[in-house]
């Protein structure tokens, strides 16, 4: 079993994340993603396995239009920053996942600049699909080439030229042996040509066995690109729409007839572990598409117990929300303040704290087959068994409490999330569900029994105030005099002057309070 078949993922659009500004307009690295390493403890608290970051690549606009496959995006910092990003990662435990948009690239990407400077000369004509001189573009080019799905800001590469595919090996090698990367998402799956899955994937796993392969897919048989010869998993679409809609229309079957198709007893998808999700930076937020708020802990009891491997998209844990409105995703992707969330969905929060306590405690939750025990329009109860070991899930969206017996071999069981004891009598278990809540049943209680029988408080993040002094990890003395918001990304910036010589300073507050190495960049004096 691989870690990612037991890992709970957590996805971060960068460029949104940290506020950046909409466009790259050239000019010296700023350090934003840095902030992630606030949200450490956060991860941590939820059990997060592993960081899944959106593009983090030089791009032109939105990731996903490269200029670059070997560089980190200036307006998120340099390739430095991002290494002290992933050591701190792996140094508490969670992986590091990125984003790999190698379908399409940008129009400022160095080889099509190329051609635009050289034209026929340019040796770099065959690195795009069906790029030919017999026309124009329609963004002006004395040449034609193939946009992706129709957009010619995103050229598509040729993947079938080898000088193509050797780059973009060459490039997932550097991130792999520089950085230590544990996997690469893969933009676009279903555009990719299928010869390049099986050289991509035994560059790889050559040089890290457990390396993960995930690939974005949103129609289709998902098997074509799910094997031993090509992905390890993709995106599964297909429960991602059935998670939300068997909610809003009061029916449990919908969700439990696709589960049992993809992986119940006989179910095409048994032997592939797929990623699950309920809302991602392409789609609406969970808590903008379920109608009833209520149900949204449903939701993700069920998307952390059913069979794959469950993302959780960066705030939606409070219930954040998010719509794609006015053709933008723009509000899909906001910039986002760890202590600000605080005044969210705290409840939705502390659900999921313990839902990944218990992922963590039970091999049956995370890879365990499906059975369905009892289902009606408004009630679900499933059974999720490995070696052994068989953990339930009882599920009522209705507005009323819910009676239900089913068969057990257990002479006790416990729901893990309350901690409350479940009556079993003759081999029968008699639940009492409460209208829109979820159980998670167990023999025995080693989540609430645990030393750590509640969850911690959130990591409250430190703060700066005007007039507070400071020693910098190198020694010198400064007073901050000011804080300070960026005009165009928001963002909160520390002005603060030295006590030595006057001179006054300007750098975001994530990078100001953040560390260098294991101490505190600026320690607060007394």
């Amino acid at each position: 079993m691989n870690w990612y078949d037991n890992a709970i993922v957590y996805h971060i659009y960068p460029l949104g994340f940290c506020g950046a500004p909409k466009f790259n307009e050239g000019g010296e690295p700023v350090h934003r993603l840095e902030k992630v390493l606030e949200w450490i403890p956060h991860l941590k608290e939820m059990n997060v396995g592993a960081v899944y970051f959106g593009p983090v690549f030089e791009s032109v606009e939105h990731g996903y239009d490269t200029t670059d496959y070997k560089m980190i995006d200036r307006r998120l910092g340099d390739n430095a920053m991002f290494k002290r990003i992933c050591d701190a990662l792996h140094e508490n435990g969670i992986r590091v996942i990125l984003d790999g948009v190698f379908n399409h690239v940008g129009r400022k990407f160095w080889a099509f600049t190329d051609i635009q400077q050289n034209g026929q000369n340019s040796r770099y004509c065959g690195w795009f699909q069906n790029l030919n001189f017999g026309g124009q573009s329609p963004c002006g080019d004395p040449f034609w080439y193939e946009g992706w799905h129709g957009h010619y800001n995103l050229v598509k590469l040729n993947l079938q030229n080898p000088e193509v595919c050797d780059h973009i090996l060459d490039a997932v090698g550097y991130w792999m042996r520089e950085f230590d990367i544990d996997g690469i998402r893969f933009d676009a799956a279903d555009c990719i040509d299928f010869s390049f899955w099986g050289r991509i994937r035994h560059f790889c796993k050559s040089r890290k066995p457990d390396f993960w392969l995930m690939g974005e897919i949103i129609h289709g048989d998902y098997n074509r690109w799910a094997n031993p010869e090509m992905l390890d998993s993709v995106t599964n679409y297909e429960c991602y729409k059935g998670i939300w809609s068997s909610h809003n229309d009061k029916n449990y079957f919908e969700i439990d007839y696709s589960i049992n198709r993809q992986s119940g007893n006989g179910g095409i998808y048994k032997n592939t572990n797929l990623y699950t999700f309920v809302d991602n930076h392409d789609v609406n937020r969970l808590a903008s598409t379920v109608t009833d708020q209520r149900d949204l802990p449903l939701c993700y009891t069920l998307m952390y117990t059913m069979p794959g491997i469950p993302s959780i998209y960066y705030g939606s844990e409070y219930g954040v929300r998010g719509i794609h409105e006015n053709n933008s995703d723009d509000g899909l992707r906001p910039c986002l303040d760890l202590g600000a969330m605080q005044n969210e969905n705290t409840e939705l929060y502390r659900h999921l704290v313990k839902l990944g306590r218990i992922y963590k405690a039970y091999p049956a939750l995370r890879t365990g087959g499906y059975r369905t025990v009892q289902i009606r329009n408004r009630q679900l109860v499933f059974a999720k068994e490995l070696d052994g070991q068989t953990v339930y899930v009882a599920l009522n969206l209705d507005d009323q409490p819910f009676d239900v017996q089913f068969g057990t071999p257990y002479d006790g069981l416990v729901d893990a999330i309350s901690g409350n004891a479940v009556h079993v009598e003759y081999g029968n278990a008699h639940l009492h569900i409460l209208p829109h809540s979820s159980m998670i049943l167990v023999h025995d209680n080693i989540v609430n029994d645990a030393p750590e029988k509640q969850p911690a408080a959130p990591v409250k993040p430190r703060e700066v105030h005007e007039g507070e002094r400071y020693r910098h990890f190198k020694g010198g003395l400064y007073t901050v005099i000011a804080i300070a918001t960026h005009t165009e990304t928001m963002e909160e910036m520390v002005v603060y002057k030295s006590d030595e010589n006057g001179s006054v300073w300007v750098r975001p507050k994530s990078m100001f309070l953040d560390k260098k190495g294991d101490v505190d960049r600026f320690v607060k004096l007394d």
